[in-house]
């Protein structure tokens, strides 16, 4: 790690057990990951000679379970109710233990970010998406879970504006970069269907014991302190995805011709 920080003037920290499953079914391997992964990076950091790397952790909405208070603030308490929020708790506490010790460190928190065909298959948006381009098949874990989605590319503007007022020595609170605003799995599903094919059947599910079964972020505190607002909205980024997911199943991919030249052996 610290020959990785070499010559590095920051660090964006998104690597993770990133699925609440996955930490479920694997919680050693997603403690490690995700809490020894961090403070072998904020270790790393502190022990730079010379000028240090500045440091963004990137969070999650699990960190408050469900909490009592919707929209929910950045200053709502901790309920982490999974594995992989308790990590995620972990890793805010390092950063700010980190942020004593002088480092340039900040912590924002990100809540059901979609629109990456290559995301993780069976994650929630991915999942009804393809299904409706493609008239397959969408479950819904609980028809009460209400989330929060947020469209990678307005995340992705949040991160960089971040990342810009961190390396400018900037020691913020802990910051939302999430829509504002609350959706239900059966009504993120029918914004789906009504995208992509009409035969596409959904079948309910209950609740895994394990989610967290409502969350709203408050952003104005990334409005007041970095200018940022939300700007796709869950109906426009997911019919977008859903066409995404239907160009991409359009694609046809060629092989290339096989060699028609000669193979040339040698003895030497």
């Amino acid at each position: 790690m610290a020959r990785a920080l070499d010559g590095v003037s920051g660090v964006l920290h998104l690597a993770a057990v990133a699925r609440v499953v996955d930490g479920e079914r694997a919680p050693d391997l997603c403690r490690q990951t995700n809490i020894g992964g961090v403070k072998a990076a904020l270790d790393a950091a502190l022990a730079r000679k010379g000028v240090r790397p500045w440091f963004v952790f990137v969070s999650s909405r699990e960190i408050y379970g469900d909490a009592a208070v919707s929209p929910t603030v950045e200053n709502s308490p901790y309920q982490p109710l999974n594995t992989y929020a308790r990590t995620k708790v972990e890793g805010e506490m390092l950063t700010m233990a980190a942020r004593e010790q002088g480092l340039v460190a900040n912590v924002c928190r990100l809540s059901t970010v979609y629109g990456a065909t290559d995301d993780y298959p069976d994650r929630l948006l991915p999942a009804f998406c393809r299904a409706a381009a493609d008239g397959g098949d969408i479950r819904i874990d609980g028809h009460e879970v209400v989330v929060d989605p947020t469209h990678v590319d307005d995340v992705a503007r949040g991160l960089l504006r971040l990342c810009e007022e961190t390396a400018a020595g900037a020691l913020l609170p802990p910051i939302h970069f999430t829509g504002g605003r609350g959706y239900s799995l059966p009504q993120l599903a029918a914004l789906a269907v009504e995208a992509g094919d009409p035969a596409t059947r959904l079948r309910m599910s209950a609740p895994r014991s394990y989610d967290v079964t409502r969350f709203v972020g408050d952003p104005s505190r990334a409005k007041a302190l970095l200018g940022w607002s939300a700007r796709i909205s869950a109906e426009e980024g997911v019919a977008a995805f859903v066409n995404e997911f239907r160009d991409l199943a359009q694609t046809v991919v060629v092989p290339p011709l096989a060699r028609r030249e000669p193979l040339l052996l040698s003895t030497a």
